[in-house]
């Protein structure tokens, strides 16, 4: 007899911790926390502080930033998910500090079907930031029109300088980017692959320019220094991992 209660004891109680252990499984699930972003991402290791790498954004703050034309940040660029991302009606966004010569690293993500774009040595002389600098494309490739051009897809220098196919990564995803401005020298770096090259003011530029609706725009591309630019083409993008070494 007590060993007949003993096990019947013995069985409630495995059903109770079998229970209490199925309902935390089932909190876990429905309460899980929104995944953050790594802190390394918006911040300087000790080798890239040693070699004169410089943030220009921490993940929290735009306070590096401001509009083109525009003494503050546009409302349509709000600090999401450690990302600056386009939220709404905005206008381009650029850096405060001008930049000759330079080594830009960052990450970017693009929503289904949207446009973006990063600029360099960006002027305020005319009314648009395409107009003075240079356009690295941010594109989903699959969905958006400008992707039937190599011309006009991820990666290539916007309308001059096409880029190769199968190097971006789709909608949605993380792009890592490295851009080179050394002097007329100029480097495209998408996903670790070298995507474009090119001399600034150099016979094959020129012809390239004037045979583009650039040629509209004397200033293109002439600035030795200037602004970066986060392009806001009416589409949501995010950019973060933002950091910028000097080339002297």
């Amino acid at each position: 007899m007590r060993r007949e209660q003993r096990r019947r004891a013995l069985t409630l109680a495995c059903a109770a911790v079998c229970g209490i252990i199925a309902g935390c499984m089932n909190k876990s699930r429905s309460e899980s926390p929104t995944p953050t972003v790594s802190p390394s991402i918006n911040s300087l290791s000790t080798a890239e502080q040693a070699t004169g790498w410089r943030l220009l954004f921490d993940g929290t703050s735009i306070n590096q930033w401001r509009g083109f034309k525009s003494k503050g940040v546009p409302d349509g660029w709000k600090v999401v998910d450690g990302a600056i991302t386009r939220v709404g009606q905005a206008g381009d966004l650029i850096t405060i500090d001008e930049f000759p010569n330079f080594e830009l690293t960052l990450q970017w993500k693009i929503w289904p079907a949207g446009n973006s774009g990063i600029m360099y040595r960006v002027t305020e002389d005319g009314d648009q930031t395409y107009m003075s600098g240079p356009e690295m494309q941010v594109l989903d490739d699959a969905r958006h029109a400008d992707g039937k051009s190599r011309l006009t897809s991820a990666g290539a220098d916007y309308g001059i300088y096409p880029s190769p196919e199968g190097i971006v990564k789709p909608a949605g995803q993380w792009n890592d980017v490295r851009l080179v401005v050394n002097g007329n020298h100029v480097e495209h770096w998408l996903n670790g692959t070298k995507v474009v090259e090119y001399e600034l003011g150099s016979p094959d530029w020129v012809t390239r320019v004037d045979s583009s609706k650039f040629k509209a725009w004397p200033q293109y591309g002439r600035s030795t220094t200037g602004h970066i630019a986060l392009q806001d083409h009416g589409d949501s993008v995010a950019f973060r991992g933002i950091k910028i070494r000097e080339l002297r």
